[in-house]
C-alpha cells in the first residue's frame, strides 16, 4: 500500500517539477526570442543610420539583404544552441528530480507509515491482552460448572479468582484512557519544586517498597521546573513503580534531580539496581504493549503500558525522557523538565 502511495506521490511531485521547468523554460524561449527580434531591428536601423551618415547615401539594397540574412543566420545559430541547452536542462532537471522525488516522497510518508505500523501492532497487541484475562475467565468458569457439587469456599474462591481478570481488565483499559487523554489534552503548566513532586511520588510507593525491602535514596538539588505538578507526580510514581517491579532485587532505588545551566533543564532520573534492560529492547520500552524481555516479562504482573503512558506525560509537559543502563548495573529513566527563569 504504501509503494504504491510512494509511487504516486513521486509521480506528483515529478509532475509538479516538470511543469515548472516547462514554464520556466517557455518564459525564457518567449523573452529571448523577444530580444532577438528587438535587437535585430535596433541593429538594422544603426547600420542604415552609419551608412548614411559615412556615404551621405542610403545603403543599396543588395548589401541590406546580405546584412540581414548575416543576421539572421547569427539567431538562428544563437537559437539552435539555446533551444539545445534548454532541452539538455530539462532533462537534467527530470532525472534529478524524480530522484528527489521520490526520495521526498519517501520522507513525506515515513511518519505516516510508522504511525499506521504501530496502530496495526497496538491494536493486535491490544486484542491480545484483552483475549487472555477473558479466555482464562470462560476456561475457569467451565471448568467450575462442571462440578456437580460445590463448596461456598470453592465458590467464593472462583468469584475472586474473576474478580482479579476483571480488575486486570479495569487496568489496562484504564491505562488506554490514560494514554489517550495525554495524547489529546493540553496541561496547563506551572512552576512546582521538584522535591514536592518527588515526595508526592515516593508517598505513594512507600508502602510497596517497604513490602519488599527496597530502600528509595533521593539526591534532589531544590529547583522550580515549569510542569503539571500531578501528572508529572504521575509519571514519577510509573517509573518507581517499574523500577520496584523489574529492579526489586537491587534492593536500592535512586532520585536524583540536577540543574542543567546551559540547556535550561532540570534532569531528574531514577535508577535501580536490578539486571537492566536488553539493549535491543532500549529503543522500544516507552511503545505501547511492549514488554521487552519475555522470560522476565511473564513474571511479573503488567500490559506493558506504564512507560508508554509516562512518554505521553513528558510530551505532554514538553519534557523529553529517555531510558539507559547504568555502567555499573540496573537500569536509568531520566527526565528533562523545563526550569523557570
Amino acid at each position: 500500500m504504501f509503494r504504491s502511495a510512494r509511487l504516486k506521490l513521486t509521480l506528483f511531485y515529478l509532475g509538479t517539477i516538470v511543469l515548472f521547468n516547462l514554464t520556466v523554460t517557455l518564459s525564457i524561449r518567449v523573452y529571448a526570442e523577444h530580444e532577438f527580434v528587438r535587437s535585430n531591428i535596433a541593429q538594422r536601423s544603426e547600420v542604415r543610420r552609419w551608412a548614411l551618415h559615412l556615404f551621405d547615401t542610403p545603403m543599396p539594397k543588395r548589401s541590406t539583404t546580405a546584412i540581414n540574412n548575416f543576421q539572421d543566420q547569427q539567431v538562428q545559430i544563437v537559437r539552435d544552441h539555446l533551444n539545445q541547452s534548454l532541452l539538455v536542462i530539462n532533462l537534467l532537471a527530470m532525472a534529478i528530480g524524480g530522484m528527489l522525488s521520490y526520495w521526498f516522497a519517501g520522507r513525506t510518508l515515513k511518519p505516516i507509515e510508522d504511525a499506521h505500523e504501530a496502530q496495526e501492532r497496538f491494536t493486535t497487541d491490544a486484542s491480545h491482552e484483552l483475549r487472555t484475562p477473558l479466555a482464562n475467565m470462560r476456561l475457569e468458569n467451565e471448568v467450575f460448572l462442571r462440578q456437580k457439587h460445590f463448596t461456598e469456599a470453592e465458590g467464593r474462591e472462583q468469584i475472586e479468582s474473576n474478580l482479579e481478570e476483571v480488575q486486570r481488565l479495569e487496568r489496562l483499559a484504564n491505562n488506554l484512557l490514560a494514554l489517550h487523554q495525554f495524547g489529546r489534552t493540553a496541561l496547563t503548566r506551572q512552576p512546582v519544586s521538584v522535591p514536592d513532586i518527588v515526595a508526592a511520588a515516593v508517598a505513594q510507593i512507600k508502602s510497596t517498597a517497604s513490602a519488599k525491602h527496597v530502600t528509595i535514596k533521593q539526591e534532589i538539588a531544590p529547583a522550580k521546573v515549569l510542569a503539571h505538578k500531578e501528572s508529572v507526580a504521575q509519571l514519577m510514581d510509573i517509573l518507581l513503580d517499574n523500577a520496584l517491579k523489574y529492579g526489586a532485587g537491587g534492593g536500592e532505588i535512586t532520585i536524583t534531580g540536577r540543574l542543567q545551566r546551559r540547556s535550561n533543564r532540570y534532569l531528574l532520573s531514577v535508577q535501580d539496581r536490578g539486571p537492566g534492560l536488553a539493549e535491543q529492547d532500549v529503543p522500544r520500552v516507552f511503545d505501547r504493549l511492549f514488554r521487552g524481555d519475555k522470560a522476565r516479562s511473564t513474571k511479573v504482573a503488567g500490559y506493558g503500558l506504564g512507560l508508554a503512558l509516562a512518554k505521553e506525560i513528558a510530551d505532554a509537559n514538553s519534557a523529553g525522557i529517555t531510558a539507559r543502563n547504568n555502567p555499573g548495573g540496573g537500569a536509568c529513566f531520566e527526565i528533562a523538565l523545563e526550569t523557570v527563569a
